[in-house]
């Protein structure tokens, strides 16, 4: 049989010996134990202290209804403890994340399903309802009967999400804990879709969320938020975190994050990073920011001019790329001059023994980093570039600027 939570609160709950012992005021998950089965009930009493039910105490359950397989005696008195996830308190009305959906969604009601075993019912948390019926059932619970809300109900549209889809939102660092609430399913998620969800969130709550996440997924889901919303949030984390998540950045976005801060708390956080990921930002960070300079990534491929397609692909297997934005490889000649490039389409296609100049694109094109960005601009338009080099005062590559990096720009203005 299944149940709903609401149908539950509120319930009268007597005794094996028939006796009534209090109402159901709240029930319990204990995440340590079971991560979807109740628990413990809450049962209040008038003026007396609340009694506590456990889940092995329970002999049947219906609506408005719980009956006890023991004694009144034999139930405890109730003490808080912030290692159980309450019904009502921490889900009921709640917003909560949809790892499948992909949305923040507001919980109505929770769906429950019995499993009876040697005398007793369990109670398992199956779904949680979002739509229509649960909120029916909110509006009516205590006004008319539980079969009339159930008639009410069948013909609306059901919204619901199983449990294993869930993602609790809890701002408090120390009650993630005990409440063992992780973001592993969020991790799962891409990063624009975690960033569009938490931009429906209040601020504690995008705060919690960013401060349990691995660095990595923090990283590149403050690279997909807004910017005032990053700044607030790189803000008010432990300086520690902070830098490990600046840290697994691209530096051009780094040094983005760094300049909305305050100068005192970006020198900070420059100091917590590792000497070359903070030499590399603070040098963006002299680049005005609608320069070439101040859009550019200084971490990009580079190969001699003279070396052999082959040779260059066994070269590019040892090494750590992001191959998601290996695009153009950049090319230099014997004096370590910007020559020219190729892309990795080129590249694949090209003979083994072919040299990299011979594969090279025209025309040279490369930009100052003092260049302004309207320039930077025109030159994707007009050659409808996908990379453009950033070079210094002796011609030598110190930045790539990618057209991801020239949609976002235009996007914000």
């Amino acid at each position: 049989m299944q149940i709903y939570a609401t149908e539950l609160m509120g319930s009268e709950a007597y005794d094996a010996q028939g006796h009534f012992v209090g109402r159901v005021r709240e029930f319990f998950i204990e995440p340590a134990d079971q991560p979807n089965r109740i628990s413990h009930f809450l049962l209040s009493r008038g003026r007396f202290q609340p009694l506590l039910a456990r889940y092995n105490q329970v002999g049947a359950v219906a609506p408005g209804t719980l009956r006890l397989n023991c004694s009144e005696r034999e139930l405890a008195l109730y003490t808080p403890n912030e290692a159980w996830l309450a019904v009502r308190k921490d889900l009921l009305d709640q917003q909560i994340i949809d790892t499948q959906g992909r949305k923040v969604v507001r919980v109505n009601d929770v769906d429950l399903t019995e499993q009876k075993t040697n005398g007793t019912v369990e109670l398992r948390l199956t779904q949680v309802d979002v739509g229509l019926p649960g909120a029916v059932r909110r509006l009516l619970q205590g006004v008319v009967g539980p079969g009339m809300i159930r008639k009410l109900q069948n013909p609306l549209p059901q919204r619901t999400i199983r449990w294993e889809f869930v993602n609790l939102i809890e701002p408090d660092p120390l009650r993630r804990v005990k409440l063992r609430i992780t973001h592993e399913k969020l991790e799962d998620l891409h990063p624009a879709d975690l960033a569009e969800m938490m931009e429906e969130l209040s601020a504690a709550e995008r705060q919690g969320i960013i401060a349990s996440l691995d660095e990595e997924t923090a990283a590149a889901v403050l690279a997909e938020l807004d910017e005032r919303l990053t700044s607030q949030i790189v803000e008010k984390l432990d300086p520690e975190k902070a830098a490990d998540i600046l840290e697994e950045m691209a530096p051009d976005a780094a040094a983005d994050v760094l300049a909305d801060l305050p100068k005192e708390t970006s020198e900070e956080l420059l100091e917590e990073m590792p000497g070359q990921e903070a030499s590399s930002v603070r040098g963006l960070m002299a680049f005005d920011e609608k320069t070439a300079g101040g859009m550019m990534n200084p971490e990009f491929v580079f190969v001699g001019e003279t070396a052999a397609r082959e040779e260059v692909l066994q070269w590019m297997r040892t090494q750590e790329l992001n191959v998601d934005q290996l695009d153009t490889i950049v090319l230099l000649d014997a004096e370590a001059k910007f020559s020219g490039t190729v892309s990795v389409a080129r590249l694949l296609l090209a003979d083994p023994e072919q040299n990299m100049s011979e594969l090279k694109t025209e025309p040279l094109l490369g930009v100052p980093g003092d260049a302004d960005e309207r320039d930077v601009f025109e030159l994707f338009d007009k050659y409808n570039l996908r990379m453009l080099t950033v070079v210094n005062s002796e011609s030598r590559p110190i930045g790539t600027i990618t057209v991801d990096d020239v949609v976002s720009r235009l996007v914000k203005k």
